[in-house]
């Protein structure tokens, strides 16, 4: 099992092929506008594609407007930020499910990327199966009562369907129930010391419901980060 940058007409044919069986649109074309900018990452084994993602490394903060984020969320808050920012999106494993050893190397290779482009920060769209917000009650409140992010930080409304979530932390949270309904790449970067926004969006199109998620290097825990390196290589 490897993971590596696609390369050629051939290598994107692959990926184009999995990410349309992984999300499967209403109407339009997989490819869009960031693709262009994008280093693709896709990981192999035997069998074949076992999961891809995506990677926008920007300069700075006002990079992001050029992003795939910036369509749902206004990133205004976070242009002024100094160090490159890598926009990590489209990330998807094929149909039978995720081996840990996938995850493994395929956060092996965004790390890579992240300590090449010494980015500070990690960011991109969480996505939930459903675009209907009463499906993912629990994992959004449990979100609304720990983890959203700093003020200064925070991305404004900018889609057409957002769910403000704060108000659906109750007195008390089903935390079994929020941590199992939560997608295991949102888990991952909350593992990692993340936060998300305080409100999620709905994308009928996708039929997803997504929240925007970041992580800041800098606070990734001292030994998250070091077994994240070693993978890295």
């Amino acid at each position: 099992m490897v993971a590596r940058l696609a390369e050629g007409a051939a290598d994107m044919g692959r990926v184009m092929a999995f990410r349309r069986a992984a999300f499967p649109r209403a109407a339009g074309e997989e490819e869009d506008a960031q693709d262009a900018l994008s280093a693709h990452v896709m990981v192999e084994g035997p069998e074949g594609m076992l999961a891809y993602f995506r990677v926008m490394l920007f300069g700075w903060g006002a990079g992001l407007a050029q992003g795939y984020a910036a369509r749902f969320y206004d990133v205004g808050p976070l242009s002024g930020y100094a160090k490159p920012v890598a926009e990590m999106g489209r990330f998807c494993v094929a149909s039978g499910g995720v081996h840990p050893d996938v995850l493994r190397l395929a956060w092996g290779a965004m790390t890579r990327m992240v300590d090449e482009g010494q980015a500070g920060l990690i960011l991109g769209c969480s996505s939930f199966r459903g675009a209907e917000w009463r499906l993912h009650r629990a994992a959004l409140a449990l979100l609304a009562e720990g983890f959203i992010g700093p003020a200064d930080h925070l991305p404004g409304r900018k889609a057409a369907e957002v769910v403000d979530y704060p108000g659906l932390a109750g007195p008390v949270v089903d935390r079994r129930a929020g941590l199992a309904g939560l997608p295991p790449l949102l888990r991952t970067y909350l593992g990692m010391g993340g936060w998300v926004s305080d409100h999620a969006v709905a994308d009928r199109e996708l039929d997803t419901l997504h929240v925007f998620t970041c992580v800041e290097v800098d606070r990734i825990p001292a030994a998250r980060a070091a077994s994240l390196r070693a993978v890295a290589g």
